[in-house]
């Protein structure tokens, strides 16, 4: 079992939401409960940023999943920021590279979002 930390602060793009550790069948919860207390609006996005992430399992993915579900129910848009490369083949393996926007970074997603904006998109 894995420990996990969640930080969660907002952003004029929407919530960023920051976990280092271990995602897995015993830490996912807390991320699920973490997404559920947010208010995510419509036009938003849900950034999850990755970078401080040093295992995931299938319980996590489902994690990720669900706090995706959870911002479309919002209308708002979810992205995965600084995904470590050691994770790569597993987002291709099940296709999650295909369903997630991935950022290079939380800030370079909240600009990508604030410039998208200004562009009217």
């Amino acid at each position: 079992m894995g420990l996990l930390t969640v930080d969660v602060r907002a952003t004029p793009a929407g919530a960023v939401v920051e976990l280092a550790g271990a995602l897995d069948y015993s830490t996912a919860p807390q991320v699920r409960e973490a997404v559920e207390r947010l208010a995510l609006a419509p036009g938003r996005q849900l950034v999850v940023d990755m970078g401080g992430l040093d295992f995931i399992d299938s319980s996590g993915l489902s994690a990720l999943l669900a706090a995706r579900h959870r911002a479309e129910e919002a209308h708002a848009h979810t992205v995965l920021a600084a995904l470590p490369e050691r994770f790569d083949r597993v987002f291709r393996v099940t296709g999650l590279d295909q369903v997630f926007t991935a950022a290079p970074s939380a800030d370079a997603a909240v600009e990508a979002w604030a410039a998208n904006r200004e562009r009217g998109a």
